[in-house]
C-alpha cells in the first residue's frame, strides 16, 4: 500500500465590507477579482454572492508551505480590498447583513444553482474554510473518510465563528452550519464499503439528473471528484490566520493518524451517521463550551477535555508531519475562545453589531502584514 502524500490545500471565503456602513458590499468583478487575477495567478474566484471572495492555495507539500501561501493570499486580498475602498473580514456569517440585499454573481453555474435551489440558494449567505489533504488511492480515501466522520463535530466546535444572523443573536456558535444544511446532499455522509460503492452512488445521481457531477455533493467531508484529496468542508472560517492553520494542521494530522491505522489493517471505530449528527448539533450550538458524546463510554464529556485527548491522539502524526507548532496553537484557542465566543463578548460589552464587524476586520489582519513582511526579508 503506497502511503498518501498528505499534501495540503486550503480555501478561505472572505466577506467584503463597506467601511462606512459595516454592511456587506457586493464587489463588482472589476473592483477586486480582476486585480486579484493579476496578483494571485487566478487563485481568487467569485462565489454565489458578490460579497464573497474565495481564495485557494496551490497544492502544498507541508503545513509550512501552506501557511506561507494562505498568508500571502490573505495579505493580498486585504490589500486589494483596501485599494477598492473595502475591508476584508473572516467570519462565517455577517452579524447583521441580509441576504436579500446581496447580488448574485453573474455566472451560468450560479444561475443554475439558484434555478435548482431557489430561496435556499439565495439565502445561503455563509462563508467557510475547506481543507484538502492528498490521499491518492481512492479506496484508502473512502476508508479514511468513514473513520474521520467521527471527528468532524470536534473540528467544527473548534472553528465556530457565526453566532449572529441578520442582526439576531442566534444562540448557536455556528449558525452557518444550520443555514448550509438546507442544501441537499450536506452534513455527515453515510459509510461506504469501498470506492466502487461510492462511485455507484454518484453515477446514479448523475444518471437521474440529481447532479451533473460529484462537486454538487456538499458533505462535511468528501473525496474530491477531480483532485485526489479528501476535502473537509465542515468548518466555519476562523478570524485569525493562526486559527486557520491550527485547524488545517489538525485535519492533516487526523488523516495521517487514520492512514497509519489503516496501513496496519486497523480502523478507528466507525459510528452511524445519526449518532455523529447528535454531536454535530452540540458542536454547532455550544462550540468548545459544550459537551459531546463519547460513544465508547456512552457519556457526555466536556468538549475542552475531548480536544486535549484529540491532540494527544494525533501527536505522533503531527510530529511526523512537522505541524506541532501549528497544532499547539489550539491550546491558545481553548484559552481565548473561538471566533464565536469573541464576537459574542464584544457584543455583550458594546451592544453594537458594527463594533463586532470592526473586531472581525481587525482580527482578520492579526499577524498577517507583520508575518508577510518578515517572510519577504
Amino acid at each position: 500500500m503506497n502511503r498518501p502524500s498528505l499534501s495540503i490545500g486550503i480555501e478561505e471565503e472572505y466577506q467584503t465590507i463597506d467601511p462606512e456602513t459595516r454592511d456587506l458590499r457586493s464587489h463588482i468583478q472589476s473592483e477586486i477579482l480582476s486585480k486579484a487575477k493579476l496578483a494571485t495567478l487566478d487563485r481568487a474566484k467569485p462565489e454565489l454572492h458578490q460579497s464573497v471572495v474565495e481564495v485557494g492555495t496551490k497544492v502544498c507539500r507541508d503545513i509550512q508551505e501552506a501557511r506561507e501561501d494562505i498568508l500571502d493570499l490573505r495579505r493580498q486580498m486585504i490589500t486589494l480590498a483596501s485599494e477598492s475602498g473595502m475591508l476584508l473580514a473572516a467570519a462565517s456569517t455577517h452579524p447583521f447583513a441580509h441576504w436579500r440585499d446581496q447580488d448574485i454573481y453573474p455566472d451560468d453555474r450560479y444561475k443554475q444553482v439558484v434555478e435548482d435551489l431557489q430561496l435556499v440558494a439565495r439565502a445561503n449567505l455563509v462563508f467557510g474554510l475547506h481543507v484538502h489533504v492528498g490521499v491518492e488511492d481512492r479506496n484508502t480515501a473512502i476508508h479514511i473518510m468513514n473513520s474521520m466522520r467521527y471527528f468532524l463535530p470536534h473540528i467544527l466546535a473548534l472553528s465556530t465563528n457565526s453566532p449572529f444572523w441578520e442582526g439576531t443573536k442566534t444562540g448557536f456558535k455556528s449558525y452557518r452550519s444550520k443555514v448550509f444544511e438546507r442544501f441537499p446532499r450536506t452534513n455527515i455522509p453515510d459509510v461506504y464499503a469501498n470506492w466502487a460503492e461510492y462511485e455507484t452512488f454518484i453515477n446514479l445521481l448523475v444518471k437521474t439528473k440529481c447532479v451533473d457531477n460529484g462537486k454538487k455533493v456538499w458533505w462535511d467531508i468528501r473525496p474530491h471528484p477531480f483532485f485526489h484529496t479528501l476535502e473537509v468542508r465542515v468548518c466555519d472560517i476562523p478570524m485569525r490566520l493562526d486559527e486557520t492553520m491550527a485547524i488545517a494542521a489538525l485535519i492533516q494530522a487526523t488523516v495521517g493518524m487514520l492512514y497509519d491505522l489503516h496501513a496496519r489493517n486497523k480502523s478507528y471505530r466507525i459510528y452511524g451517521r445519526a449518532l455523529i449528527m447528535e454531536n454535530k448539533f452540540r458542536a454547532a450550538r455550544y462550540g468548545i463550551d459544550g459537551k459531546l458524546i463519547d460513544f465508547g463510554r456512552e457519556e457526555e464529556v466536556p468538549m475542552r477535555d475531548l480536544m486535549l485527548e484529540y491532540i494527544d491522539l494525533i501527536s505522533d502524526a503531527a510530529k511526523e508531519l512537522g505541524s506541532e507548532r501549528d497544532i499547539a496553537y489550539i491550546h491558545e484557542m481553548l484559552k481565548m475562545g473561538t471566533g464565536a465566543d469573541r464576537q459574542l463578548k464584544v457584543y455583550e460589552e458594546t451592544g453594537d453589531l458594527k463594533k463586532v464587524v470592526d473586531y472581525i476586520v481587525a482580527e482578520t489582519r492579526v499577524g498577517v502584514m507583520q508575518e508577510a513582511a518578515a517572510l519577504r526579508q
